[in-house]
């Protein structure tokens, strides 16, 4: 099975493709273009590199959030167009679970973090080992304080790895001597942990319809809370 996966849930956009489980490509761009103008094209000329048609692909797969509410649309879009217009399985994975997913196995609790602004980061917590990704924290929005209460209680080293794993590594190391911070070129998502899981997420037969795959946000947007704002004053008026 040839999976083509996208990744757009923070600055940078990658695609990648799998084959049996197996990473043949991978392109990745931290330009500060937006992903609408970079994604597709990155997408089509990875095909083309690897002489390989769009027909000859048999299931998408995108990171579905939690992340940037603009760059998981965007991602989430394009991932839904391109299976639909070729009738084939489109599967959404956790933004954060796909970090696990490009995480090297080693005794240590991998732990995702996205700077999720208003003092909050996006974060979950995962054992990666050889056999795949075991879940130990949910997706959550909580503050970097909350995140560093949940980990105290988890025995073990810690490493974060994402776009938020800096500031959550400053505010935190004090307190948790075991927790670490992932290499640079480790930390940051792609699109190859997003095929990862979706290829283990597939093979274990889990639904993949992109009529049912919808973003995954976490909290509302800003759009969200003001209109919600609004008519609670309305209400009180």
């Amino acid at each position: 099975m040839r999976i083509l996966a996208f990744e757009t849930s923070a600055k940078a956009a990658s695609a990648a493709l799998l084959e049996d489980g197996r990473l043949v490509a991978e392109s990745y761009q931290n330009s500060g273009l937006t992903h609408s103008r970079t994604l597709m094209k990155m997408a089509e000329d990875l095909l083309q590199n690897c002489g390989i048609p769009a027909s000859g692909i048999d299931a998408a797969a995108v990171a579905a959030g939690p992340g940037s509410f603009t760059g998981v649309r965007i991602g989430v879009s394009a991932a839904k167009g391109f299976a639909w217009g070729r009738q084939i399985p489109c599967r959404g994975v956790s933004s954060l679970e796909a970090m696990a997913w490009s995480a090297a196995p080693r005794e240590a609790l991998i732990v995702p973090a996205m700077d999720a602004r208003r003092s909050q980061v996006y974060c979950a917590a995962f054992y990666r080992t050889v056999d795949g990704v075991c879940r130990v924290l949910e997706d959550a929005a909580i503050s970097i304080e909350e995140l560093g209460e949940q980990l105290a209680a988890t025995p073990g080293e810690k490493i974060l790895v994402g776009d938020g794993a800096e500031l959550c590594y400053n505010t935190l190391r004090d307190k948790l001597p075991r927790l670490r911070l992932s290499a640079e070129h480790l930390r940051f998502q792609r699109a190859s942990g997003v095929a990862l899981g979706a290829w283990n997420a597939l093979r274990r037969g889990e639904p993949a319809g992109p009529e049912t795959l919808v973003p995954t946000y976490l909290r509302m947007s800003q759009a969200e809370r003001e209109r919600k704002k609004r008519e609670e004053l309305s209400k009180h008026g």
